[in-house]
């Protein structure tokens, strides 16, 4: 891996290269918060685990293109750095959108979605989820039933009365799952005029 970066370094496509020996200087791995290594920084992007030059220059890619959110969101959540994303999300409001897309691709493990979870829960109320309204409700549309699903949960954690007319609309879903949320999710934001059950 640090033959990768160095070939990138070499290549013009990093600026620069810091390499730290861990061992040596423990003092400097701490104040990183490096807990396993390899470890890098590319940008915004702390990374961690062996990755090929392909790889690395898909990060550096991200990085100057100030993108990558999504995949970098699901590079922690695979890897069980859960509280980084919810700092990371504190520090970039406008980064959970990001986050939530990954919702939407059929390929993000059972793993991920559960942290995404965790991460929007934590963000019940907030002015952030409030304003991802409307990709929530694109969400809602996903051809993936448990996307639907979870869109219309994270409606009812925005507790923004303007996603009443869009869990409305999921109550006729053909999955039953869904239209269940969808009548909780109406009954927490207010909406009397549906039962509980969503019959």
């Amino acid at each position: 891996m640090l033959q990768g970066l160095t070939d990138l370094l070499k290549s013009g496509r990093l600026a620069r290269l810091d390499i730290i020996n861990v061992d040596a200087g423990p003092a400097v791995a701490a104040a990183f918060g490096i807990r396993s290594t390899p470890w890098f920084r590319i940008g915004p992007f702390d990374l961690s685990g062996a990755m090929s030059k392909a790889e690395l220059s898909e990060w550096v890619d991200y990085a100057a293109q100030d993108e990558g959110w999504a995949a970098y969101y699901r590079h922690l959540l695979e890897h069980r750095r859960l509280d980084e994303v919810t700092h990371r999300v504190e520090e970039a409001p406008s980064t959970l959108v990001d986050l939530l897309n990954l919702l939407a691709d059929p390929a993000t493990p059972m793993s991920v979605r559960i942290g995404i979870s965790a991460v929007i829960e934590d963000r019940a109320g907030s002015e952030a989820l409030r304003h991802a309204v409307p990709e929530l409700e694109q969400l809602t549309l996903s051809e993936v039933p448990h996307a639907r699903a979870d869109a219309c949960h994270f409606l009812a954690l925005a507790g923004d009365a303007d996603a009443i007319p869009i869990a409305r609309r999921l109550l006729d879903d053909e999955d039953p799952d869904v239209r269940e949320i969808a009548a909780e999710t109406l009954a927490v934001l207010g909406d009397d005029s549906v039962p509980a059950d969503g019959s």
